[in-house]
C-alpha cells in the first residue's frame, strides 16, 4: 500500500468521544485513506507521532479573522494551537454581501475587530461567492462564513433605526437566500452593535426561515446580569423560525447562565454556545463607552456629538469602567496600545474621560479595547470551567488579531483549553476535548466531512504532545505562540512541520451543501 502521508505511532482521538487508541493514519490526496495498524505501508511523507495524540483539526467557531486569515502570522498562531478552520462573519458584521458603500461601512465600523478589507477584494461591491473565492487555497486555514445580519440590514436600510417595511424585509431575505446558495453556513447577529441593535425578534425570525438546519448565531442583546433578556429573545427567534441557534461567547456567572441554557433545551430549542477560557473580553471601544443614542452607525454625526460637549453629563457615570479598560488598537496613537485607560490619561495629564473622548475622535471611532469583567477572580474562573463542561459548549477564541496589543485569546485559547483545562484541571478528558473543539462545531456548522478522523473524511489532522501543549500568550505579551502542536495537515497537505510553517496554502473555502 502506498499513500501520500502516514502518521505513525500515535494514539488517535477520532472525535467520536472514544478513548484514544493506537493507530496509524494514512492520507491520500485531501482525504483520510485508512486508520489502523499499517505496518509495511509506504508514503512520500511519514510523520512519527510516537508519544503524541492525533486528532481531527479544531474548528474555531467564533473568530474575527475575516481579513487576518490571510496573514501568515495569524495562520501560524492558529496552527500552533491545532486550529485548522475559522468560522468567519461573526457578530453580524463583515464584508459581504453588499454594495461598495456597505462594504466601506462594515469595514470602517468594525475596523478594530476585523481589520482592513483585504486588498485582493478591491473596494466592493462584494458577494459571498467572491469573498469565499478569495479565501480558497490562499491560506493555510479553512474558512467558513456566516451571513452577517448587520451588513445585510445596512445594505438595504442604511443606518436607519426603523423596523423594515415589507419590501425591505423581502430585500434582506433575498440577500440571505442568495448568500446561502453561495455557500454561507448560517446567519449571524450582533445585537449590541449597529445596525443590528435596531432589529426586533420578528425581523430576525423571518430572516432565519431559509436556514434549513444551519444555525442562527447570535451575539445576544444582553449578557451578564441581563443574559435572561438575551436568552429570552434567542428562544423567541428559535421558536418563531424553527432554526437551530448558537449563542456566541456565552460568558458570565454560571449560576445565571446554565439554568437559561437548560430552559432553552427543555423548550426543545436546538441550542449550542461557544466560550473561551479567559475572563476579559475585547471589542470596539465605542460600544463600551458611548450611550446607545449616539449614532455610531453614522460616524460623522457621532464625532460631532463627541466634540460638542453633549456627553459631559455621561462620562462621570463611567468612573468604575476606566480601570477595567486597556487600549488594544489606536491608529495614530499607538503609544497608548497596551496601557490602561487610566495610565494613558495620566501620561497625557488629563482625566480618563477626556482621554477616551480624544481617543475616539482622533481614531474616528476605530479604537479597540480589552475589557476586564467585574467578576474577574476565583468565582469567575469557576464559572468559566462550569460553562465549558456543559455538553452544548463548543470552543471559540473570539480572537481579534488587530492592533498592537490585542487580547491573547486569539493566540492561546485552544492551547489553553488543552493544557489548562484538560491536562491540569481535568475539566475535560482528552476525548471530550476533541468532541468540544472539533466534532461538535463541525456538526453545528454543517461541515459534513470534517471534525472526525474517519476514512473518506477531509484530512485536517493535528498531532500534539499532551505533556507539553500549552498557551504562552498573556495580557502583557499577547502575540506569543503556543507550544506542543508541531505537526498539522490541512486537506492532506502538511502546513506545520516540526512547529514551523511549510508555506503551503491548501485551506479551502468550506461551503454549505
Amino acid at each position: 500500500m502506498a499513500f501520500d502521508v502516514i502518521i505513525t505511532g500515535g494514539r488517535v482521538l477520532d472525535g467520536t468521544g472514544a478513548p484514544p487508541y493506537r493507530a496509524d493514519v494514512a492520507v491520500t490526496g485531501d482525504k483520510v485513506a485508512a486508520l489502523g495498524r499499517l505496518d509495511g505501508a509506504d508514503a512520500a511523507t511519514v510523520i512519527d507521532a510516537t508519544g503524541r495524540l492525533v486528532s481531527p483539526g479544531f474548528v474555531d467557531c467564533h473568530v474575527h479573522g475575516d481579513a487576518t486569515v490571510l496573514d501568515p502570522a495569524v495562520q501560524l498562531a492558529a496552527l500552533r494551537q491545532g486550529v485548522t478552520t475559522f468560522v468567519l462573519g461573526q457578530d453580524g458584521l463583515s464584508y459581504a454581501p453588499g454594495s461598495a458603500a456597505t462594504v466601506a461601512y462594515a469595514t470602517r465600523y468594525f475596523a478594530a475587530v476585523n481589520g482592513p478589507l483585504p486588498a485582493v477584494l478591491g473596494d466592493g461591491p462584494l458577494s459571498v461567492d467572491r469573498l469565499l473565492g478569495a479565501y480558497d487555497r490562499a491560506t493555510a486555514l479553512n474558512s467558513a462564513y456566516l451571513l452577517p445580519h448587520g451588513t445585510i440590514r445596512y445594505d438595504v436600510m442604511g443606518p436607519s433605526p426603523q423596523a423594515p417595511s415589507r419590501e425591505e424585509l423581502a430585500a434582506m431575505l433575498d440577500r440571505v437566500e442568495r448568500g446561502l446558495s453561495e455557500g454561507a453556513v448560517g446567519l449571524s447577529t450582533g445585537l449590541e452593535y449597529l445596525p443590528g441593535r435596531y432589529a426586533a425578534a420578528e425581523e430576525l425570525a423571518a430572516l432565519c426561515a431559509p436556514l434549513g438546519g444551519l444555525p442562527y448565531v447570535t451575539h445576544m442583546r444582553a449578557y451578564g446580569a441581563g443574559a435572561g433578556v438575551g436568552m429570552s429573545e434567542v428562544r423567541e427567534i428559535a421558536q418563531r423560525s424553527g432554526a437551530a441557534v448558537h449563542v456566541s461567547h456565552l460568558h458570565g456567572p454560571a449560576d445565571v447562565l446554565l439554568p437559561l441554557v437548560e430552559e432553552a433545551l427543555g423548550a426543545d430549542v436546538d441550542l449550542t454556545f461557544d466560550t473561551y477560557p479567559y475572563l476579559r473580553g475585547s471589542t470596539i471601544l465605542a460600544m463600551v463607552v458611548l450611550p446607545p443614542d449616539v449614532p455610531a452607525a453614522e460616524p460623522g454625526r457621532a464625532l460631532e456629538t463627541l466634540s460638542s460637549g453633549e456627553l459631559d453629563a455621561w462620562w462621570p457615570g463611567l468612573a468604575q469602567t476606566w480601570p477595567r479598560l486597556t487600549v488594544s488598537h489606536a491608529p495614530g496613537l499607538e503609544w497608548a496600545e497596551g496601557l490602561s485607560m487610566v495610565e494613558a490619561a495620566e501620561r497625557e495629564g488629563v482625566e480618563p474621560a477626556e482621554f477616551c473622548r480624544r481617543l475616539l475622535v482622533e481614531t474616528r471611532l476605530e479604537a479597540g479595547c480589552v475589557l476586564a469583567r467585574p467578576d474577574e477572580g476565583p468565582e469567575g474562573e469557576e464559572s468559566v470551567r462550569r460553562m465549558l463542561r456543559h455538553p452544548a459548549q463548543t470552543g471559540g477564541s473570539d480572537g481579534i488579531h488587530v492592533g498592537g496589543h490585542p487580547h491573547p485569546r486569539g493566540f492561546g485559547a485552544f492551547a489553553r483549553f488543552l493544557g489548562t483545562h484538560v491536562r491540569e484541571l481535568r475539566d475535560w478528558t482528552w476525548e471530550q476535548a476533541v468532541v468540544h473543539l472539533a466534532a461538535h462545531p463541525a456538526r453545528r456548522f454543517g461541515l459534513a466531512d470534517r471534525g472526525l478522523l474517519r476514512a473518506g473524511f477531509a484530512a485536517d489532522v493535528v498531532v500534539f504532545d499532551p505533556a507539553t501543549v500549552a498557551d504562552r500568550a498573556t495580557y502583557d505579551s499577547p502575540r506569543t505562540l503556543a507550544t506542543g502542536v508541531d505537526d498539522v495537515l490541512v486537506s492532506g497537505v502538511p502546513v506545520l512541520a516540526g512547529g514551523e510553517p511549510t508555506g503551503a496554502t491548501p485551506g479551502r473555502a468550506l461551503r454549505s451543501r
